[in-house]
């Protein structure tokens, strides 16, 4: 991390989110509509810091009149003395008046606090993809100069005008009386402004012109006899409409999510009126705010919420899996994660949180001291007890179920809280010498753990060789024969097996994009999660989890090694041209350990996934993962109900969207022609690829275009709530279930797109192409597959008794074959190597057992799944699997009377 990279982190980080956060839920209360939103933004930022500048301005009232009464002794002191007896006299004139010439910084405060907040509003709005050719009003494009007036074939940007006249007309009624050094001052800075903003982006332009008509608006509302009594006039009026637009919007639409918003903030924004109007017929006797400042309860809670947001939750994650987090081609280390999270929790809680402290009044302070240490006890209820089983969490932040709570968690939520909150503000006014004690001892206690976790990455991460991980940098190659056999293994990870009929019916054309392919409609892995449904994927019979569990002598990590070495070394050695790419968990690490291949030089061994990509976005991972990773310890403190706006489907509101999960994999099916090489020889060639694009969610807005948007807004949440094949209903009327429908969907469009290429190339007949995943997804979509009671059971964090969990996707395209089909014989993914050698190798035997590779024992009486949730290989890494429950399964996956719950704890099944 740069010196200039720290700086932004800490001062200007925390207010860009601020701005962010805001613009993001303006965008979504505003049908999508980016100029409608920086109104939204300025008057909100404006509202936000107004007390602040409020502040300011009274600080520098008191700094003018203490300048005023000093005056005339000050210069009679400068025109009757000269040299050091000159100051000694003003010193002490000073102390005789409780003044010091500091306090003329005072009057230089407004300006303090503009400088940051304008740097991060220009970096904010100058970068906002969204703006960028929409237009607003007669403003052509808010993402370039407006050039409103045209004279002669020049254009003249009438905005930073407008800007600037408002600016002057504020200047001019604010300094009325005003001594000339302010007046010049002010004035200099509406100078400034026009140059420096002229050419600027017309939205950001827009954005400070709307601030100084606040500016205009807020120094006439303080000369008003009674501005309170209009403010609550204004607001109530702006209440009834925001109401008024709630109700039409609750008329058009199905899910009125923005509607409550609306409604919500309206009747917020009318309570001031009711609440004056109520307090005028009520004969009120002022009472007397019991309580003084304490700067170090206030220190306390400011510190305590920066070590939990900024050092033990991002290291918490970090801890769970370091080695996910490297960045293939990149040598920043992944604890810089937490570092920038401190950085940002630190200019927020700290650095900001202390500058609104400084400026508040006695009493405000006693508030805020209060506020802060409820929101370090009720932040930690809710981190250590609440949101906790949501599933895995991605390296972008991303639950690959989403996020997801009923009603009664939040209700129940809420009010633990609100009751933590009670019984935290009668301590803390009783006793708070003893809450300001517990929580100075629990950041030292929280610090520790911090210290560990650190420790612990650290430790992980030892044996990896971040040298060879930062200087990667190579072209994966894909070799085809044009004249030869190829052999394609493609593994989509999680890829749903029941899907294809309802994405064929929806999408007519990839079934011709398909064609030649067999789909096997009856399934199954032999576990839910890769370490468990992947070694028979690769390996065959011999690498079953009970298999795997009998040989107990032997590493799983060299046993998983082993089964994805299976087809490579014996392609290789039968004379194929063997390329792998993404062996998932090869030397049980989340980036694959490519030199299990060592001993077989001529084996192409490549990386795809976070390598083959765009060379703009790959320099924007590391600033995404820095924000998110903020973003995400700073939700997690927040009841359930704000989580879910604040996780914002995974996006975290970021509005300039640049790196997700989903695409760190898609990236590579977009671009796979291109790494594709056909050539002219003989040379048999066998293809062996992992792909995550079906493991993730991601929502569309098309479904028929390109990717455009991760789900939020401009995504099709409003997709059909069920599909239908043969009286078959496929559910889709929740998030998390459409988010894997269109992921599935655009990776076979993408797939689609690869075959066509290889037509073009003349190498799709000589091609045996098998697509087939690792396991699937308990997603309730099905209702026959539902087999015990743990298929629906929101309690149960893996719903093993949903048969989807095990429905593997399997498709298989022979040398020269036509016509799409659909088989109904019962298959394993472990019949994979059986398929992927038939016909091509004499007599296949497994290289390292010796073996004959065939499929044979999926004929026995009963076949064994695991149904463990211990999918972590950080930790799952004995010589068997931990214990778990286990189903068997024969001859189809759609009849329940063939699935039977045979062991519920054991490392075998019977």
């Amino acid at each position: 991390m740069s010196f200039g990279t720290i700086l932004y982190t800490f001062f200007l980080m925390p207010i860009q989110l601020v701005f962010e956060t805001i613009y993001s839920f303006a965008y979504v209360l505003t049908y999508e509509n980016p100029g409608i939103s920086i109104i939204a933004l300025s008057l909100a930022m404006n509202l936000l810091v107004l007390p602040l500048y409020r502040r300011a301005d009274m600080m520098q009232e008191e700094e003018r009149n203490i300048e005023a009464r000093l005056h005339d002794g000050v210069a009679h002191i400068k025109k009757t003395f000269r040299g050091d007896e000159r100051t000694m006299i003003l010193q002490t004139y000073y102390r005789q008046n409780n003044y010091s010439p500091l306090y003329v910084l005072r009057s230089a405060v407004s300006l303090f606090l503009e400088i940051p907040f304008f740097i991060a509003a220009y970096r904010f709005l100058s970068e906002l993809s969204l703006l960028h050719g929409v237009s607003f009003g007669p403003i052509a494009d808010l993402g370039k100069p407006d050039g409103l007036i045209v004279l002669g074939g020049f254009s003249i940007n009438l905005l930073p005008i407008i800007m600037t006249a408002i600016n002057v007309v504020s200047t001019a009624i604010f300094t009325k009386g005003y001594p000339l050094k302010t007046k010049i001052q002010l004035y200099g800075m509406a100078a400034f402004f026009l140059v420096f903003l002229y050419d600027s982006p017309s939205g950001l332009v827009f954005y400070w012109t709307l601030n100084n008509l606040f500016s205009l608006v807020k120094t006439i509302f303080y000369k008003l006899k009674n501005p309170k009594r209009v403010l609550a006039w204004m607001l109530l009026v702006i209440g009834v409409c925001l109401m008024i637009l709630s109700w039409v919007d609750f008329s058009v639409n199905q899910i009125p999510i923005t509607a409550i918003s609306l409604l919500s903030l309206g009747f917020l924004l009318t309570i001031p009126f009711f609440v004056g109007l109520i307090l005028k017929k009520v004969d009120r006797k002022p009472r007397e705010f019991k309580g003084t400042p304490n700067r170090k309860l206030f220190f306390c809670g400011t510190v305590f919420l920066t070590v939990l947001v900024g050092i033990l939750i991002p290291s918490s994650v970090l801890t769970s899996s370091p080695q996910e987090f490297l960045i293939v081609g990149d040598s920043f280390h992944p604890v810089l994660y937490v570092v920038s999270a401190f950085l940002t929790a630190a200019g927020m809680f700290i650095l900001w949180m202390g500058v609104f402290y400084w400026l508040f009044s006695p009493k405000a302070k006693v508030i805020f001291e209060r506020v802060i240490i409820i929101a370090c006890v009720a932040g930690t209820v809710n981190y250590l007890f609440f949101a906790n089983n949501l599933g895995t969490l991605s390296t972008e932040l991303e639950y690959d179920s989403g996020m997801y709570f009923t009603v009664w968690q939040i209700i129940l939520n809420l009010l633990v809280t609100a009751a933590v909150s009670a019984a935290v503000l009668f301590i803390v006014i009783k006793k708070p010498k003893i809450i300001g004690g517990v929580v100075a001892a629990a950041t030292v206690a929280i610090l520790c753990m911090s210290g560990i976790n650190i420790a612990g990455v650290y430790s992980s991460l030892s044996q990896v060789d971040m040298k060879t991980i930062a200087s990667a940098d190579y072209t994966p190659t894909l070799t085809l024969s044009k004249s030869g056999k190829n052999v394609i293994v493609l593994m989509l990870d999680r890829a749903m097996g029941e899907y294809i009929p309802y994405i064929w019916d929806e999408y007519p054309d990839l079934e011709k994009q398909f064609s030649g392919f067999t789909y096997y409609s009856n399934t199954v892995s032999f576990g839910g999660y890769t370490n468990f449904g992947t070694p028979a994927l690769f390996g065959g019979y011999e690498y079953t989890p009970e298999e795997i569990n009998k040989r107990d002598d032997e590493s799983l990590q060299s046993k998983h090694d082993e089964s994805l070495r299976v087809m490579p070394v014996l392609f290789d050695d039968n004379g194929y041209k063997t390329t792998v790419c993404d062996p998932p968990y090869a030397g049980y690490k989340h980036i694959p350990d490519l030199s299990i291949y060592d001993d077989h030089p001529d084996i192409n061994a490549y990386i795809t996934q976070g390598t083959v990509m765009s060379e703009e976005r790959k320099p924007l991972i590391v600033p995404s993962r820095c924000r998110n990773f903020f973003c995400y310890s700073f939700m997690k403190l927040m009841p359930s109900c704000a989580q879910l706006a604040l996780y914002d489907y995974g996006r975290y509101n970021q509005l300039n969207r640049v790196f997700t999960t989903f695409e760190k994999a898609y990236d590579v099916l977009k671009n796979i022609s291109s790494i594709t090489e056909v050539e002219d020889g003989s040379q048999n060639c066998f293809i062996m690829m992992n792909n995550e694009s079906t493991h993730n969610l991601a929502l569309f807005e098309d479904s028929d275009s390109d990717y455009l948007e991760i789900a939020g807004r401009n995504a099709n949440v409003s997709h059909k709530s069920s599909l239908t094949h043969n009286g078959i209903k496929l559910d889709l009327s929740q998030d998390y279930q459409i988010g894997h429908y269109h992921t599935n969907v655009a990776t076979y469009k993408r797939l689609g797109e690869w075959f066509d290429y290889l037509r073009e190339q003349g190498v799709y007949d000589n091609t045996r192409i098998i697509l087939v995943a690792d396991h699937g997804r308990p997603t309730q979509q099905l209702d026959n597959f539902m087999i015990d009671d743990t298929a629906y059971d929101e309690n149960v964090e893996v719903r093993y008794g949903d048969v989807e969990f095990f429905y593997p996707l399997l498709m298989v395209k022979d040398f020269n074959s036509t016509g799409f089909t659909t088989s109904d014989e019962f298959m394993t993914n472990a019949d994979v190597p059986t398929i992927a050698t038939d016909g091509v190798i004499d007599s296949p035997k497994n290289p390292f057992s010796g073996k004959a590779l065939d499929s044979s024992q999926k004929n026995a009486d009963k076949l064994y799944i695991q149904a463990s949730d211990k999918w972590d290989v950080a930790t799952n890494n004995g010589n068997t699997f931990l214990p778990s429950r286990w189903y068997s399964v024969h001859d189809s996956i759609w009849e329940k009377k063939n699935w039977e719950l045979v062991s519920e704890n054991s490392t075998l099944p019977e």
